[in-house]
């Protein structure tokens, strides 16, 4: 009996169509009709701006950075041959992105819708983020209806589904996650012209699931592996998310927080960035009670936007060591 097919509302043929449309034979005849360099084609569609915010919106992941930048030269390429007659299947594009919590997963899934929307890869360009609950059900009949809705608010951008290795669950007979997979593997099919889907989670929890799901594997062109953060990007981070939010570090300041970095980084747990920006929320937050607590004390804009040592080194962090 052959798997029933699932087709998404919101993808017209007209869509799917638009990436790989054969040019008519009379103009691939002529070699340069519609000939363009690279640089028409990243000025024309502002790529080239898209990987600069990359570059400077996060810090560190250089293999990243240039795995990205390849996919949008193959992009830009196959674009030309497709300007000059030189048709082919339209590239697979569905990723599976790596690591660890903090490593800048999301922003970059980000950056690649706008760079798959404004070279013409996907009509819309948006990003729905996911996790498991939005696509599985909790009885019977319930699972199919939800991993649609979500593909429907997804087409014509980029689906980016967190953690998901938990719509894999073997150990449960009765888990409805195979039901949302095999939906997915047959829209990741059959409409990639009109949406593409980014996997993400841990590396060998990834694995794993890739291991027991081969034809989620075989649809997934781009790995891309993000590595944790060294104390000195960390730190780079630190001073990039203050400097945003009109705080700076004090005397002695940035020293302590390197070292609070040193000591926090070993502990499990730690979510890269994401627990930076924890570590100075808190910190906001010692420094405010600090202001506080002078109640006669006539302030000024440097006194509001310092974060002394004494914030940093209150934390139960340097207790512990």
């Amino acid at each position: 009996m052959n798997a029933p097919s699932y087709s998404i509302p919101g993808s017209t043929p007209a869509a799917q169509a638009a990436v790989a449309a054969p040019v008519a034979p009379e103009t691939a005849m002529d070699a340069t009709a519609g000939a363009r360099s690279v640089g028409e084609v990243l000025a024309g569609s502002q790529v080239e701006a898209v990987l600069q915010e990359l570059d400077d919106d996060l810090v560190g992941l250089v293999p990243v950075k240039a795995r990205i930048r390849d996919i949008a030269a193959l992009l830009v390429i196959d674009k030309l041959r497709v300007n000059l007659g030189l048709t082919s299947q339209a590239p697979s594009l569905h990723m599976c992105f790596s690591g660890n919590p903090g490593t800048g997963k999301t922003t970059v899934a980000m950056r690649m819708a706008q760079i798959l929307h404004r070279l013409g890869y996907v009509r819309k360009g948006h990003l729905v983020s996911v996790t498991r609950d939005d696509l599985v059900g909790q009885y019977i009949g319930h699972t199919a209806p939800k991993t649609k809705e979500v593909l429907k608010r997804a087409m014509g951008g980029v689906l980016f589904i967190d953690e998901a290795y938990y719509l894999y669950r073997p150990e449960n007979e009765r888990d409805y996650g195979q039901e949302a997979i095999e939906i997915l593997l047959q829209v990741m099919e059959n409409q990639r012209d009109d949406l593409v889907v980014i996997l993400a989670g841990y590396h060998d929890r990834m694995e794993t699931f890739f291991q027991s799901n081969p034809g989620m594997r075989s649809r997934i062109a781009h790995h891309l592996d993000f590595p944790d953060y060294a104390v000195a990007e960390l730190l780079h981070i630190s001073n990039k998310t203050l400097a945003q939010q009109n705080y700076r570090f004090g005397a002695g300041a940035e020293a302590a927080f390197e070292k609070y970095l040193g000591l926090r980084i070993q502990q499990p747990q730690f979510a890269n960035a994401r627990s930076v920006r924890n570590a100075l929320d808190r910190a906001r937050l010692r420094q405010a009670s600090r202001l506080f607590a002078d109640r006669d004390r006539v302030l000024t804009a440097d006194d509001l936007r310092t974060i002394e040592a004494s914030d940093i080194l209150a934390s139960r962090i340097f207790a512990a060591g």
